[in-house]
């Protein structure tokens, strides 16, 4: 639950300090940190927990958030209310034009738009595919290679370091079009359509060597989150700044949902095929799902938000 928080936190920030042009870069630098936590995590986790016993990896990463919020308190403030920026970067900031001021709308108003459709139903497709690259990884490469988390580990971290980096690549790239003077529907479509093939060569995987199995993972772990990040600024593109974390929570949630149920259905496949000696079969219609998801996602994108016009809201 206090999690939760964190992303619509976060979107909105970008919404209140970048123009449309660069939120997909911004979005993907922040993104980027819970791939560093991934790749921090297979060294750190195992330790504390041998010596200090496993509650203190869940004590450690909860404390850490406070950390955190530490800094973002007296620090985070809209740009409009911070002396200290000058007039020229609140220019940049407002280069999109003037926005209509709207008062705050409640959810069951929100879930009359077809805009937000756009974002909940790629989430709840997308966000499994992430959640079974973080869960079911290590149980991949020790039924279908025979490698324990002992041996796996250090794939574990190439795939996380690849999606870092190459991730912050795929933000970069529709803020790239922008500025080349394409329009931000144009762009951001163009670069999610690009994200969303890069997944494709996962159905690769199963006969891939080990490390090729680790760079078509890493490619489509940092296609999810490069596609991913812009769907996230889909929502700021089509809402006003008043909405968007309400709209982005809304949607956290189906992929939370998402990624409640996939596991579930994950192991009854596995449990299925694995009782007749055949889990690479199983693991194959999973990684198969993975490599449609984001096209059909970006199809339902299309079809519900196909301009990304923003999204008129009257007062009542």
């Amino acid at each position: 639950m206090g999690e939760g928080g964190n992303f619509p936190a976060a979107i909105k920030a970008t919404a209140l300090w970048f123009p449309k042009k660069e939120r997909a870069l911004a979005t993907s630098l922040f993104n980027s940190g819970a791939n560093v936590g991934a790749i921090l995590a297979p060294a750190i986790v195992p330790w504390l927990a041998l010596n200090f016993g496993w509650h203190s990896a869940f004590l450690a990463a909860g404390a850490v958030g406070f950390v955190w919020l530490f800094l973002w308190m007296p620090w985070f403030e809209a740009p409009d209310k911070k002396p200290a920026v000058p007039r020229d970067e609140l220019a940049w900031i407002h280069s999109d034009g003037p926005e209509a001021k709207s008062e705050k709308i409640p959810w069951a108003r929100l879930l009359g738009f077809p805009q937000t459709w756009a974002f909940i139903l790629p989430k709840l497709i997308t966000d499994p595919v992430w959640w079974f690259f973080l869960i079911w990884l290590p149980d991949f490469f020790k039924q279908t290679r025979g490698l324990d988390i002992k041996k796996s580990w250090v794939l574990l971290v190439t795939i996380y370091a690849i999606v870092t980096v190459l991730s912050i690549a795929g933000g970069w790239l529709t803020g790239h079009l922008t500025k080349m003077g394409w329009s931000v529907n144009r762009a951001r479509k163009t670069g999610m359509l690009f994200f969303a093939l890069c997944v494709v060569p996962i159905l690769a995987v199963k006969g891939a060597s080990d490390w090729g199995a680790v760079l078509l993972i890493g490619l489509a772990g940092a296609a999810h989150q490069a596609f991913s990040a812009n769907l996230f600024t889909t929502v700021s593109d089509s809402f006003p700044k008043q909405a968007v974390a309400s709209v982005i929570g809304i949607g956290g949630m189906a992929g939370a949902v998402g990624g409640m149920l996939f596991p579930i259905v994950t192991g009854m496949l596995l449990d299925s095929y694995g009782s007749s000696g055949n889990v690479a079969a199983g693991y194959g219609i999973l990684f198969s799902f993975c490599a449609g998801a984001y096209l059909f996602s970006l199809i339902l994108l299309q079809i519900l938000n196909p301009r990304l016009d923003p999204v008129r809201i009257q007062n009542s």
